[in-house]
This record gives structure tokens, C-alpha cells and sequence, in this order.
């Protein structure tokens, strides 16, 4: 059974997060997706714990929304706050849990380190490996997986709070890790080129704080499992890597991509900006260092390297976003959503557009324009100008 699943939202109790992230709202937004599986988000916020025992559970570990299609398993994101190496470490993570009530045992555990009730992805003042340890001692599925790996801010290997290896944050429980997400910053090629990753399967998730659907599923894992239980997802996660695929998004359209100074609209390239050495060549400070720059850093191979053996991944661009190119209009115009509400009418749901719907299909609904920009978009041939310093990266006009 092969399901679609983004393990990695919020719930409205997450700072910057949309007051419409409830779950009946959560559910219309994957149902548009076309998402089978999704994560709770949030366990840790006691309000959201609320929300979560209104689901039914079906006693391995998979929850509904009475009435609703969408699957759902128990995880939320945690910010771990701690000093290494004389300097202050803020790394993401995300937990998934095999029942409520194992992750309310952790909640016991984790509100010594921090206060749960202030935001839906709670600051905990422990380590990395204090943070594994205390998930791993509840049980064998319960995991942990650091969050959006190589964004500049909060994340393992990220430029400005970050560590230079997975060792080197979890230490004696690096072994009880088994996967990294890639999150929007990158893909598997870029993660390809540093070796020490080598062992960790990648998943990718969309950390959405809002239940649009071209926000939740922006990323995506599809997962082969046999039956639809939370075991079969853990497992494969933990031990078979090649039964998970990831959906991503170009990394250029992040908008650290790129090292730059958007003050004076300076944009560089790692090796550029390693040349430069990371100084602004408009006003002699110092820019902001990039995700690709960063990636350069750590990379013990050449760009380019071909993992043997390493895990499928497909590319997408939101179909708002190829339907906005196509007209030459904002994604989220009128003009541009109407369009989108019809597609998703003749087709179900966004992932049959943009991974399944054969090309005639396409031509015949979507017109010529938007289905040869999705048909390129699946066979990675979009070219993206991309993001730097705040700047979101844009499609190359053609």
C-alpha cells in the first residue's frame, strides 16, 4: 500500500500559525492535497492535546476525525536550547509517538525542561541527546527526528545555531537516530553530498502553519507500507529507507538559498560567496550566509554526486504557484485561485495533478501552458532564480 503522508504541521496553540489550523480545517486542506496521512502536530500543547483526544483511534496508533478520511499520527516539533562549544545551540526536532497516551507520559517528562502551555512548539532547556533519551526510554517506535535539517536558524547542521555533524549534537544517542528531514531548505541531492548522512533516511514534511493546501503538503513522504498501522510507518522510516520516497519543493525557492544582502540586492553562489568570503561587495558587511553555502561547508563530495542506491525523490512547484506563472498573475490572486478550485474539481485533489494525471489529461483541463509547466516541474526541468536573505526565490520566466 503506498500512502502519502506529511508528518510535520502545526496546530493554531504555534506561534505565527493560523488561527484556522483546527482540525476540520486541517482535513479539508489535505483532502485538496490529496494527502492520506498527516501528523497531529502539537502533542505537547495541552489545549491541542484536548483537540486530539476528540479523534478516534483505532488502537494502533492511527487517529480520524469522526466522519473524516485523513489519518493521522501523533507528533509535534520541540526546540532544544543548549550550550557547546561556548556557544548557544537552538535546534528543532521532530517527535512522532506511537499512542496519546505515550506521548502524555512524555509531556510529564518534557515539562521539567521547559513550559509546555506557552506555544505549540515548546523551548526545552536540555540537549539533544537528554531530548533522545527521554523519547527513546517510553519505547522502540517512538522516534526522534531532527527538523528542516539545514535551515540558517534552529535546525542541526543550520548555519546560526547549529552543529557540524549529527554526532556532535546527540552524542552516546546518535544511534537511536534514524532519519533526517530535509524540509524546504533541501533535497536529497544536496544531503547526498555530505557522507556522514549517508545511513539516515530522508523524509521530508511541509511544517505548514496554515491548512491551505498550498501550504500543507507543500512537502510530502510517499511510504510503501503494508498495512496502515503506526508501526508500518515507523518501521519503514527507521529500517526501510528505500520504501520511503520524498516530494520536495526546488530548495531555491527558500529564501536562504542563496548567501546575500537583499539591502542591495546582492545574490551569490557558494563557491562566489566563499570567494568573497561571505562580505557584501556593495557595502562591505557581512551577508547572510546561505543554505547552499552552508551545504559547501560540510559537503565531502562534488556537487552533483548520485547517491548509489540513494532514495527516490520527485520535485513539484505548488499548483497555485504554476498556475500563477502560466497566467503571469500573483499565486494567490482571484483569477488565479478560481483556476485552482476548477482543476481540483476534474481532478479530486492537487497530487493527482501535479505526480499522476496523464499529459493529454492535463492539456484537456489545465490548458497547454499550465500542463507543460507541470509536466517540466515533474521531470525537473523548471529553472528557479533563487532566494537569498529573506528574498523568496521566483520562477525563471521562460
Amino acid at each position: 500500500m503506498e500512502i502519502i503522508a506529511d508528518l510535520h504541521i502545526h496546530s493554531c496553540f504555534s506561534r505565527a500559525t493560523s488561527r484556522d489550523m483546527n482540525f476540520r480545517n486541517i482535513e479539508k486542506g489535505a483532502a485538496a492535497k490529496g494527502l492520506d496521512v498527516l501528523g497531529t502536530g502539537d502533542f505537547t500543547h495541552p489545549r491541542w492535546r484536548e483537540e486530539i483526544r476528540g479523534l478516534e483511534h483505532d488502537g494502533e496508533g492511527i487517529y480520524r476525525l469522526p466522519g473524516g478520511h485523513t489519518a493521522y499520527v501523533i507528533s509535534g516539533e520541540v526546540a532544544t536550547i543548549f550550550e557547546k562549544g561556548g556557544r548557544s545551540r537552538r535546534i528543532h526536532h521532530l517527535i512522532l509517538m506511537p499512542s496519546l497516551e505515550v506521548a502524555e507520559q512524555l509531556c510529564e517528562a518534557l515539562a521539567k525542561k521547559g513550559d509546555l502551555k506557552t506555544d505549540g512548539r515548546p523551548m526545552l532547556h536540555m540537549t539533544g541527546a537528554e531530548l533522545v533519551e527521554a523519547v527513546t526510554d517510553l519505547g522502540e517506535w517512538c522516534l526522534v527526528i531532527p527538523a528542516h535539517i539545514w535551515t540558517p536558524w534552529f535546525s542541526l547542521l543550520g548555519d546560526r545555531g547549529g552543529v557540524d555533524s549529527v554526532e556532535e549534537c546527540f552524542e552516546d544517542q546518535t544511534p537511536h537516530i534514524y532519519a533526517l528531514e530535509t524540509g524546504l531548505s533541501s533535497d536529497p541531492p544536496m544531503n547526498w553530498r555530505v557522507s556522514g548522512l549517508d545511513r539516515f533516511t530522508l523524509v521530508s514534511n511541509s511544517d505548514s502553519h496554515s491548512p491551505s493546501p498550498w501550504r500543507i503538503g507543500r512537502e510530502a513522504n510517499i511510504i510503501e507500507v503494508q498495512r496502515l498501522t503506526y508501526r508500518d510507518l515507523a518501521e519503514a522510516i527507521m529500517y526501510r529507507k528505500a520504501d520511503v520516497a520524498t516530494i520536495e519543493v526546488d530548495p531555491a525557492y527558500g529564501k536562504y538559498h542563496y548567501t546575500g544582502h537583499r539591502n542591495h540586492c546582492v545574490s551569490v553562489p557558494p563557491k562566489e560567496a566563499i570567494r568573497l568570503k561571505g562580505i557584501c561587495p556593495v557595502c562591505g558587511k557581512k551577508m547572510t550566509k546561505g543554505v547552499a553555502e552552508r551545504v559547501e561547508e560540510l559537503a565531502d563530495r562534488e556537487e552533483g554526486y548520485s547517491a548509489r542506491g540513494g532514495q527516490r525523490f520527485t520535485k513539484i512547484l505548488p499548483l497555485s504557484e504554476i498556475i500563477g506563472a502560466a497566467a503571469g498573475k500573483d499565486p494567490f490572486s482571484a483569477e488565479v485561485q478560481r483556476a485552482y478550485w476548477k482543476i481540483l474539481k476534474e481532478f479530486g485533489n492537487e497530487f493527482e495533478v501535479l505526480l499522476r494525471a496523464p499529459e493529454e489529461r492535463l492539456k484537456a483541463v489545465c490548458g497547454e501552458r499550465v500542463a507543460r509547466l507541470v509536466l517540466m516541474s515533474r521531470e525537473d526541468r523548471v529553472k528557479v532564480i533563487p532566494g537569498y536573505d529573506g528574498v523568496y526565490g521566483r520562477l525563471q520566466p521562460d
